[in-house]
């Protein structure tokens, strides 16, 4: 994975590029890093946007990945401080979203390692099995944790979620130190050459 380049901000779904690539999905919470991990990943410090303020992506933006595959970074769900129609109309813009026919996708689902999964992370855990839509699930933050609630947190996310296997589906990540970069690069490279 060498070259990604921003494609477009979508606000409804009649405006998904119409190429028919493979992709990868990143969701999770509002403020759980998602553009953080986009940066990392390709070492660009500005390409996704970054905000301390929950909720600021509130379109579905389009990356593509060395001319091969989508990165599509969903808006984050949680406690965006938007009103209860507008997270209504997110929810089902992502639910349609997903439930478009694609060949090949994978999702990224991230968590923040310092807090138990929510209700939230259940939901969109349980919408992916039941669709049948791959996933892996990526603990965010691991280096503001100290190796003891490391451990806390890895035995946590396993509590809640019993078929993730370190290494396979479940990674640890931070864009802080680059902690599980090398692993989820080769992972997707693995996926999508």
């Amino acid at each position: 994975m060498k070259e990604i380049v921003f494609l477009k901000p979508v606000y409804k779904l009649s405006e998904i590029p119409t190429e028919d690539f493979p992709e990868v999905i990143l969701c999770g919470r509002s403020n759980v890093g998602k553009s953080s991990f986009i940066n990392t990943l390709f070492n660009k410090k500005n390409l996704a946007k970054t905000s301390s303020t929950p909720g600021k992506t509130r379109s579905i933006n389009y990356y593509l990945v060395d001319n091969n595959f989508f990165m599509i970074d969903l808006p984050g769900f949680g406690y965006a401080k938007v009103s209860k129609t507008e997270r209504d109309s997110w929810k089902r813009m992502v639910t349609d979203f997903f439930n478009r026919k694609v060949d090949k996708r994978i999702a990224i689902h991230l968590i923040d390692s310092r807090h138990k999964p929510m209700e939230t992370d259940f939901e969109l855990n349980e919408y992916l099995v039941n669709n049948d839509i791959p996933y892996i699930i990526v603990l965010n933050k691991v280096d503001k944790l100290k190796q003891s609630e490391l451990a806390v947190a890895k035995k946590n996310i396993k509590d809640f979620f019993p078929n993730l296997s370190f290494g396979d589906n479940l990674f640890y990540f931070s864009s802080i130190n680059g902690v599980g970069k090398k692993e989820i690069v080769i992972m997707l490279s693995r996926l999508f050459n």
